[in-house]
């Protein structure tokens, strides 16, 4: 696999998230809907060609019933296929950090942590197993936290199915599964069932409440070796302060016979879920910040079930949010010139095609060690902001436009000889950016800033200012003084005929917001 390599004639890969055992799993670009997703790549896995095509079935059915699994833990399926000799899933992609990089990081987690992740991984396998799936391959780099809390479970691409009469899909001479939390009855290519994803959750909370998990070898065959055989370890032996209700559910988890474990995962869910409430100070203690400024915290949904709602008191305007911190894994090294016209123009290659988010995040990585860098006030890196700032409008992405434009106006007013036509172009997107946001009054008193001082140095009838005055009426309507909207859309209607004749297009459209002006002046009445 390859950048910009396509799949199915419909997704662009863009860069590789990750590789395992079982494949390696792409960020790419949904053309036709110009959205990111993350493709899972399942390799051949010395699969003979005699059964590839019977293999290549059974994992588009298993695909189909992971599409069915409605709950929020599980990423969206939204296609599933080959490309070439590989088998190829379409998901959702999750933004986050894996919770293998959390104990990376941290070490062992919180108790609070540790449960709340491990509940949510136990919500999803409840739905997962009353669908008769079982995962195979739960581990810590196949979990999610995202900024909301809330715990992904990846990769149930390769789940198998536990219908006797539906071929499990297996590769000959193979067992699927990482040793590190493979289950004895796993190891030993025994009938696996939703248990052996208990002993893989078990597995998981050992490793995050001590920070290593259960065993530990130097091959696979030691691994499995030590599960089947070697005693259990208790978190309390490793980690003092960990709740005996805990302790003891660990150690049930990774019985080595599967009748002896929980029953089921909801169960295991209805021990941890009380254990990973915590009083909101205390979640501000255990929060972790991880790129772009966000925190991550899996004790949130316990807190918020339904995700935190906007505060009551209105939201600070957007237009002081002009600075991201930067991610310490950011590269510092700045593109050149030639590497950054290249990307300029295949951004405009996808915008042609109507991809603009695509292009915005292209040229957006390509200027971000650069434009809050010494080189950001350069001509050339200024007339990429401003692209980057048009293809987030373009997009739609009106919040991340509008701290563009804010920057831009800035850094052109302290350049030696301030273009000022383009500083006015770039406050107006601005204000115009504040109006989508919703923050129409603030976005009305800037337009009205520039159309003051447009009138100044504009020729009245510049089509500039007309189509500021358009703003203007239309911003003033929706605040609600449609008597004010109306007398403005009079005037300009009045203007827009003498200069461009009374049955002009121009003319034609302001007549169509005069009667919209005109049926809310009735409305307000």
């Amino acid at each position: 696999m390859r950048a910009q390599e396509r799949v199915a004639d419909r997704y662009e890969l863009t860069y590789p998230v990750g590789r395992g055992g079982m494949g390696e799993v792409w960020a790419g670009f949904d053309e036709k809907l110009d959205r990111p997703v993350a493709i899972k790549f399942l390799r051949k896995l010395a699969i003979l060609d005699s059964e590839r095509d019977g293999a290549v079935e059974r994992f588009i059915r298993e695909a189909r019933v992971t599409a069915r699994l409605d709950h929020p833990g599980v990423p969206s399926v939204h296609d599933v296929g080959h490309h070439g000799d590989d088998l190829y899933i379409v998901m959702q992609l999750v933004p986050g950090m894996v919770v293998a990089d959390l104990i990376a990081e941290r070490g062992h987690l919180s108790v609070p942590w540790a449960a709340a992740i491990g509940a949510q991984i136990c919500s999803v396998l409840a739905a997962a197993h009353a669908a008769s799936l079982v995962h195979r391959d739960l581990k810590p780099q196949n979990l999610m936290v995202t900024p909301a809390g809330s715990v992904k479970v990846l990769d149930f691409g390769v789940a198998a199915l536990l219908g006797p009469d539906v071929p499990r899909l297996t590769a000959t001479g193979h067992t699927l599964g990482t040793p590190t939390y493979m289950a004895p009855e796993q190891a030993l290519n025994s009938a696996v069932g939703p248990r052996a994803d208990l002993y893989a959750l078990g597995c998981i909370l050992f490793e995050l409440l001590t920070g290593q998990p259960p065993y530990r070898a130097n091959t696979a065959l030691g691994l499995l070796h030590r599960h089947m055989n070697d005693p259990i370890p208790s978190v309390a032996e490793h980690r003092a302060g960990v709740a005996d209700t805990l302790v003891d559910l660990v150690t049930r988890l990774l019985a080595k016979d599967p009748q002896h474990r929980p029953e089921s995962a909801a169960a295991v869910y209805e021990v941890l879920a009380p254990l990973g409430a915590v009083a909101p100070e205390l979640a501000v203690d255990l929060a972790m910040t991880v790129a772009e400024g966000q925190r991550v915290d899996p004790t949130m949904p316990y807190r918020y079930p339904f995700g935190p709602l906007p505060p009551r008191t209105p939201l600070t305007p957007t237009r002081v949010d002009v600075v991201r911190p930067r991610s310490a894994s950011e590269p510092v090294a700045p593109p050149s010139l030639e590497e950054l016209a290249a990307v300029e123009e295949r951004a405009w290659d996808l915008a042609e095609e109507e991809r603009f988010t695509q292009a915005a995040e292209l040229l957006e990585t390509a200027l971000r060690p650069v434009r809050r860098g010494p080189d950001a006030k350069q001509p050339r890196i200024l007339e990429l902001r401003l692209n980057l700032a048009n293809l987030y409008v373009l997009a739609g992405a009106y919040r991340r436009a509008l701290p563009e434009f804010t920057r831009l106006a800035e850094d052109l007013a302290e350049r030696p000889v301030p273009d000022q036509e383009l500083i006015w172009h770039c406050r107006q997107q601005a204000a115009v950016c504040q109006a989508e946001l919703g923050e129409a009054s603030a976005a009305l008193a800037e337009l009205r800033t520039l159309l003051a001082e447009g009138q100044q140095v504009m020729p009245h009838d510049s089509p500039e200012l007309l189509g500021l005055r358009q703003q203007v009426a239309m911003l003033t309507a929706g605040i609600g003084d449609v008597i004010d909207a109306r007398r403005q859309i009079d005037e300009l209607l009045r203007d827009v005929r003498r200069l461009h004749g009374p049955h002009s297009p121009a003319a034609g459209e302001i007549e169509v917001l005069l009667t919209r002006i005109e049926q809310l002046s009735r409305a307000a009445r």
